[in-house]
């Protein structure tokens, strides 16, 4: 079922997650133990992010340094393969512009096809940690909404080789992420808001935010974006802070503020544990705050920590 069946289908607000890929080597059923207590709220969908290529330099025979690409969370196809047949949720892979031509990326998307997987979440993804800015491939999309524009043909039945006759047309369900505190490489947010209403034009589905902790950005971004006729639904996605680094690691990575009250309790711990039970009481109270105002989902990033989003849910749902 499609995520946007789902939310149109529900009576109240639910819950979805997102989780990390096994790393190369890992066992899936890591993953599994990850997923296991949180089955238990009954996500209609779990995201499955895909995190692109990096490169290491192997010292050759000769001296010289030999530039390697890895993939340290490869398989992102097979894990929602893995976890729909397990769980019997709907899966929805996260599909990304770097490191992949368009005929790459045509494949995939039939892989999924014929897997019965029908929502993907379409995003330009990051730079390679060595270099400054997102490069493309020369031969792959751009931006998102390139993405959104070959899916979208595709779900007309139109391919990258216009030779084909009668092609069979898919039905992606298509998400797109979207900023309350707007994207770290867009000059304000009018400009922000005006490329995520292209890629509503384009045919995106529903909208799943970056992380915030403060719910008010999430109110005026939702806001703002009916000003601009932005109608599909705005999924808040939310993180509980689980250690002390985080409080300084995630608005530098993620480009976002903490609100006060919330450094100010963090400053306070003197021990991860300490940090994660204010992050935990956070979120729960953020939550419960965006189910008064009827949001479609809470959408949890989990980031391989089952506990902490187990115990929100908990006391939510």
């Amino acid at each position: 079922m499609k995520v946007v069946e789902h939310i149109k289908n529900a009576k109240k607000t639910l819950f979805s997650l997102e989780i990390l890929p096994p790393k190369k080597g890992d066992n899936i059923n890591d993953l599994f133990d990850h997923l296991n207590p949180l089955m238990e709220f009954n996500p209609p969908f779990v995201d499955v992010t895909y995190h692109r290529e990096e490169y290491v330099y192997k010292k050759m025979p000769n001296g010289l340094l030999q530039k390697k690409a890895t993939k340290k969370r490869p398989g992102t196809v097979g894990i929602c393969a893995a976890i729909s047949n397990k769980y019997d949720v709907d899966t929805v892979p996260h599909i990304i512009c770097g490191g992949f031509s368009k005929e790459e990326t045509e494949n995939a998307l039939i892989d999924l096809n014929f897997l019965g997987i029908d929502n993907v979440l379409l995003i330009r993804g990051d730079a390679i940690k060595s270099e400054p800015r997102f490069v493309p491939d020369p031969d792959g999309n751009n931006y998102a909404i390139d993405l959104l524009n070959q899916v979208g043909n595709m779900n007309n039945g139109i391919y990258i080789d216009d030779d084909l006759q009668n092609a069979a047309h898919t039905d992606f369900c298509m998400g797109v992420a979207g900023y309350p505190e707007k994207h770290f490489e867009a000059p304000n947010m009018k400009s922000d808001l005006k490329y995520l209403k292209q890629k509503v034009e384009a045919g995106a589905d529903y909208i799943v935010t970056q992380m915030f902790f403060d719910n008010q950005k999430y109110f005026d971004f939702v806001d703002k974006c009916r000003a601009e006729g932005i109608d599909i639904p705005i999924i808040p996605g939310l993180k509980p802070i689980t250690t002390l680094k985080q409080a300084n690691i995630l608005p530098s990575i993620f480009h976002i503020d903490l609100p006060e009250d919330l450094g100010d309790a963090l400053e306070k711990c003197a021990t991860n544990e300490q940090a994660k039970e204010v992050g935990v009481e956070w979120a729960i109270q953020q939550s419960k705050e965006l189910m008064e105002h009827n949001v479609p989902t809470l959408h949890y990033y989990s980031m391989g920590k089952a506990e902490p989003v187990y115990r929100i849910a908990k006391e939510l749902f």
